[in-house]
């Protein structure tokens, strides 16, 4: 009974850590934003590199045959 009891107590214990700390965040800055639109743009133009790629590939197996 006691474990049980003890092992309540911790995860209330983290609960309420966790409830607490995601309350004090700070909204984003301007650039945390800026930061986020480059990773956006690096890993879209990422896709469309791997998509070029992809249709140059397709396109080289196409003229082959």
């Amino acid at each position: 009974m006691r474990k049980r009891n003890s092992r309540a107590i911790g995860i209330l214990t983290m609960t309420v850590l966790v409830l607490a700390l995601s309350a004090c965040q700070k909204p984003e800055g301007p650039a945390q934003r800026a930061g986020k639109a480059i990773d956006n743009a690096a890993a879209n133009a990422g896709q469309q590199i791997e998509n070029a790629g992809d249709n140059i590939k397709n396109a080289a197996k196409r003229g082959s045959n």
